[in-house]
């Protein structure tokens, strides 16, 4: 562990004035956000590995495929998927955030031009 904390192969944050952050340090903002959360993180866990995924390969393909509302089911999906990127993001790096955060815009893209067609 470094001075800072974190890994070994990351770098320790500085906080506003240079001075190492330790990795564990959080905001009562997200504390309560990630109390929140917990129950249903809880039940998504207890399911078997295969369900969640194929509960959101199913609202997407269903989104694409109904005409008029599918894409209430698109934007349920980014919603959920928005959710999970932001309780992962603290523990992310900069490139998985990025990834993340354009597999969410894309599907907010594709739910805002079946919601809005021209």
């Amino acid at each position: 562990m470094r001075a800072g904390g974190g890994s070994p192969n990351r770098p320790p944050r500085r906080g506003p004035r240079g001075r190492p952050v330790r990795w564990g340090t959080v905001s009562s903002l997200r504390e309560s956000f990630e109390r929140a959360s917990l129950p249903a993180l809880t039940r998504i866990s207890a399911l078997p590995r295969v369900v969640p995924f194929l509960v959101v390969l199913g609202f997407v393909v269903a989104g694409i495929l109904v005409p008029g509302w599918g894409w209430v089911l698109i934007a349920l999906v980014a919603l959920l998927l928005l959710w999970i990127l932001a309780l992962a993001w603290p523990r992310l790096t900069v490139a998985e955030r990025l990834m993340r955060a354009a597999v969410v815009l894309m599907l907010g893209a594709v739910a805002l031009t079946q919601a809005v067609p021209r």
